[in-house]
């Protein structure tokens, strides 16, 4: 099959363009409520909690928020277009495209991690000039970025597809991601929860995305970096897999 990589680069640069137009509300906003977190979180608790060695909290919680604004926003790209492209008629004229969906997919989850790093950069910037934040291995922190923002930019679309009014959608976010991203970690180490919760973070693949990022920082994790790599792998095939089955086999999006 040759790719036709003129129209799912002018599908990309649609998408990319589209949060664009509005970035106070899709890049700017973002920055500021993790900014918030880390103002609230790092002055309440900064006494409280013991994280790694050499530490303090907020320069712990930094890698975390990054990492969560990534997944919330390369989340929120793929499905919110999607949604709206259903709701409004205009994926039809997006099928009806000389695009396959597998064009469509790399698309989609393309504008997702332009997106996703974008606001990442913007707190990653605050920590770097407010808090003393360096890095010790920049390479794990970049795999772990684009390959988790893909990820959610999959789930995205995977919630868009099936979802099929804004109820669902919001459903899917507040009951699901926001909840995951928040007990991955984000906040903590999972070394200072209870037994039971320890045990659950572990089949959160959430906690390896935030985990593995983190250790680009300080050489420091709760894991095995490279077993948070291979879960993290593990589940980016498998939300591909799911995504491009549902799209060649056109559930939900075609009628």
């Amino acid at each position: 099959m040759q790719m036709n990589w003129i129209g799912c680069w002018a599908l990309f640069m649609k998408e990319v363009r589209r949060f664009y137009s509005v970035a106070v509300q899709t890049i700017f906003a973002p920055v500021v409520a993790s900014l918030l977190y880390l103002l609230i979180f790092g002055q309440v608790i900064e006494a409280r909690m013991d994280v790694y060695t050499g530490l303090s909290y907020s320069q712990f919680i930094i890698p975390g928020l990054v990492m969560m604004t990534i997944l919330q926003n390369a989340f929120s790209n793929t499905s919110s277009s999607l949604i709206q492209s259903k709701m409004h008629g205009n994926l039809t004229f997006v099928m009806l495209s000389p695009i396959s969906p597998l064009e469509l997919y790399l698309a989609f989850v393309g504008a997702s991690i332009i997106r996703g790093l974008a606001v990442g950069v913007g707190v990653l910037v605050v920590g770097i000039l407010g808090f003393d934040i360096t890095w010790q291995s920049p390479m794990w922190i970049l795999l772990f970025a684009i390959l988790s923002a893909a990820i959610m930019g999959g789930v995205g679309m995977l919630a868009g597809i099936l979802a099929d009014k804004y109820d669902h959608l919001a459903a899917f976010q507040n009951f699901i991601i926001i909840p995951l991203t928040f007990l991955s970690g984000v906040f903590y180490s999972i070394h200072a929860l209870p037994e039971f919760w320890q045990v659950f973070s572990h089949f959160n693949p959430f906690f390896y995305m935030v985990d593995g990022f983190r250790f680009g920082f300080f050489n420091q994790s709760d894991v095995s970096v490279g077993f948070s790599l291979t879960v993290t792998l593990l589940f980016f095939v498998v939300v591909t897999a799911i995504n491009l089955i549902l799209l060649y086999k056109g559930v939900k999006i075609r009628h």
